[in-house]
């Protein structure tokens, strides 16, 4: 597969894939382009492999985990609370994606990541933990983790999730 049929096929799901794990639309762009510029250098032996599309997806999640740790050193903080009275589109599907990815965001960076590719890109543990490079055992206890970390977090502030519907 010639290097631009990939990106013309499979960019759209790694756009979808890194905006989940980022939780901001600008920053997934950044990511997935600097991602499939590197993949274009080394695409001679990425196309080789039984799953390119696998391969680079990892690209995007290392490339997500050292982000996070460069951005958290460089980037400004302010004591900001988004306005939850007002909805963009008022759709409740989009609140409640929008509730969840608020949610998400406040996990640690390994810990989401084992969630959105366990239940955004349905990968099996093996699989994640070739993703993140760890063992079967600490992605279960990521993701286990991150599960009560999200239910304390519904149950401490029931009216989060009932504003965002």
């Amino acid at each position: 597969m010639e290097f631009g049929e990939y990106v013309y096929r499979q960019r759209p799901a790694l756009m979808r894939f890194a905006t989940v794990l980022t939780c901001q639309t600008w920053l997934a762009e950044d990511l997935v382009s600097d991602v499939l510029g590197r993949a274009f250098e080394r695409w001679d032996r990425i196309s080789r492999m039984d799953e390119p599309h696998a391969y680079v997806r990892r690209m995007v999640v290392n490339e997500y985990l050292s982000w996070r740790r460069r951005l958290a050193r460089t980037s400004p903080r302010a004591d900001v609370e988004p306005d939850a009275t007002r909805l963009s589109d008022g759709a409740d599907e989009r609140a409640e994606r929008d509730a969840m990815i608020r949610r998400l965001a406040d996990l640690p960076r390994k810990q989401r990541a084992a969630v959105v590719l366990r239940y955004y890109a349905g990968l099996p543990d093996a699989e994640i933990a070739a993703e993140l490079g760890c063992r079967v055992t600490t992605v279960r206890s990521q993701i286990s983790r991150a599960l009560a970390t999200l239910r304390i977090d519904l149950t401490a502030n029931p009216h989060t999730y009932q504003e965002a519907r």
